[in-house]
């Protein structure tokens, strides 16, 4: 028969074997709630550096955008005038300005995602809440500045189509004057001339006999009746002698005297133009063979 005393020993046992095995497991719980806490502490801290790695590289890609300086940025080759906005530098603008939309288009689904992950993950901190803000803004601000930019090479393509019309009706204009004041020069330098005998200019009515007696005596003189249809035009800025098909001629129209020369060249002469300023003020020229 058991003794009081050996019956409190096996109770004192049995409350310290419960008591370690209470302590054990207890200890057992709280490694692996530390284990745990440890890999959400890790899973966290990977999260964030995840999180801010996107954002620095959304801003980076955001600030390389080439949106300072107006549309002289978008155009590389340099033409950054009305003057020198050429259809293909126009062209050049618009499709650098379709890569910006590009970039800001991928930059706002990279910020779409990034607001995903960070709600599922549970991830609430404020410092990046307020970059992801940030961001937007950014993206917004950006979006406006290209919309300007569009607008302002368009403008731009605009101003420099009605500065070429402007241009090609002032080329035209002057081609049609410097056309008219060379048509002008050619008639004022030109003069019309006829080469016969006495009996020939006679009988064309270009001169006729006058005075003397009983048919003797009779000068030749200028009839005022000049075909220039029939004579032969001479533009004296571009040639200076008229050939005579004779050896003896005589210059019956008023051309000064000291405007022209006549030279015996073998079995014909010439008239050779020493001033056709001069000579020109007279536009008929009548020169009788003899």
């Amino acid at each position: 028969m058991r003794t009081p005393l050996t019956v409190a020993l096996v109770l004192t046992v049995a409350a310290l074997i419960a008591v370690t095995l209470f302590t054990v497991r207890s200890q057992q719980r709280s490694r692996a709630e530390i284990a745990e806490m440890e890999a959400s502490l890790a899973t966290s801290h990977e999260q964030y550096a995840a999180a801010f790695r996107d954002v620095a590289e959304i801003q980076d890609s955001l600030a390389a955008l080439p949106l300072g300086n107006g549309p002289a940025t978008l155009i590389a080759s340099g033409a950054h005038s009305e003057q020198g906005l050429t259809n293909p530098d126009r062209q050049q603008a618009l499709d650098r300005i379709a890569q910006v939309n590009a970039t800001i288009a991928r930059a706002k689904v990279r910020i779409h995602e990034l607001e995903t992950r960070l709600h599922r993950s549970g991830v609430q901190a404020s410092g990046l809440q307020k970059l992801v803000a940030n961001l937007k803004t950014d993206v917004a601000t950006k979006e406006q500045l290209v919309a300007q930019l569009t607008e302002q090479v368009n403008t731009l393509q605009t101003r420099v189509a009605g500065l070429e019309t402007t241009v090609q009706q002032k080329q035209d204009s002057l081609s049609t004057t410097s056309d008219v004041l060379a048509a002008s020069q050619h008639e004022l330098g030109t003069v019309y001339y006829l080469i016969g005998s006495k009996q020939q200019l006679t009988q064309s009515g270009v001169i006729v006999a006058r005075g003397g007696v009983l048919g003797l005596g009779k000068t030749v003189q200028l009839s005022g009746n000049f075909n220039e249809s029939a004579a032969k035009p001479l533009d004296t800025d571009q040639e200076t002698v008229i050939a005579a098909p004779a050896a003896h001629v005589r210059v019956l129209s008023a051309q000064p005297a000291s405007s022209y020369q006549l030279i015996p060249a073998g079995d014909h002469a010439e008239l050779r133009i020493l001033d056709a300023r001069e000579f020109r003020k007279v536009r008929h020229v009548v020169i009788m063979t003899s």
